[in-house]
């Protein structure tokens, strides 16, 4: 398993990614000829069962871009079901304690590590494999969990979560967490920037990845400026309205 991602950020590059909702392999194709570094495939909010996912990440895999999942919640058959199929990668939504994160490494990382069911899927080369040390070992060092701190609790628990081994950064859902501070979706408030920059700072003291949603491209730029090591920009489907739009209004 080579995560082209994690390579990315253990060599410092900032990387940019995109929320996938366009629905069909092709587009996924699209995302890495363009040059993205990661497609998030969201099983939270996103219609996708799993062998669907598979269809995807067979296309991302194709086109060199990383294949993440946003899983809908931290139970095992969530988390599971995508890595057998071949996510590099998951990040987890409405975190609240260092309790659920390391119910989320038992369930995502192999022996020692963790606990992950062991069986012969497509994560495994269908066992085409030279043995399940070196297997367990590959895949626990390239596959990224990944937080979403989008909660107050979150927050108040950051600590001791990112002390949890295993972990290798956090994804902050500015919308979500804007809701959670009772100031949904105002993302200018000193108090949420505040937070933000409070948890990109406990991330860099920690050595762990800050990843964080932007709507648009300026403020993308801004968050790498701050020091953000990602950015994932808006939704596909968002960028594809946007342009079309442009080009239905333009002169004629």
């Amino acid at each position: 398993m080579k995560n082209l991602l994690k390579e990315k950020l253990q060599q410092s590059k900032k990387t940019v990614g995109t929320f996938f909702s366009m629905g069909s392999s092709e587009a996924v194709e699209a995302l890495g000829i363009a040059g993205m570094d990661y497609v998030i495939l969201d099983k939270e909010h996103g219609p996708y069962g799993v062998e669907t996912v598979q269809q995807y990440i067979r296309a991302a895999e194709r086109r060199n871009i990383t294949p993440l999942v946003r899983v809908k919640d931290f139970s095992r058959p969530s988390i599971l079901k995508v890595l057998d199929v071949g996510a590099q990668g998951i990040i987890v939504p409405m975190i609240r304690t260092r309790q659920e994160v390391e119910r989320v490494i038992e369930y995502a990382k192999y022996y020692p590590m963790g606990r992950r069911g062991v069986a012969l899927t497509r994560a495994s080369d269908y066992g085409d494999i030279e043995s399940l040390e070196e297997y367990f070992r590959d895949a626990n060092q390239n596959t990224l969990v990944l937080p979403q701190c989008e909660t107050r609790e979150c927050v108040e628990n950051l600590d001791a979560i990112l002390d949890v081994e295993g972990v290798d950064g956090i994804f902050i859902g500015p919308y979500d967490l804007s809701q959670s501070y009772d100031k949904p979706g105002k993302m200018s408030d000193p108090e949420i920037q505040r937070i933000i920059d409070m948890v990109l700072e406990k991330c860099k003291r920690q050595n762990k990845y800050a990843f964080i949603f932007a709507p648009d491209k300026k403020t993308a730029s801004g968050y790498f400026k701050r020091g953000f090591d990602s950015v994932a920009v808006a939704m596909d489907i968002h960028l594809y309205i946007e342009t079309f739009r442009d080009i239905a209004n333009m002169p004629r």
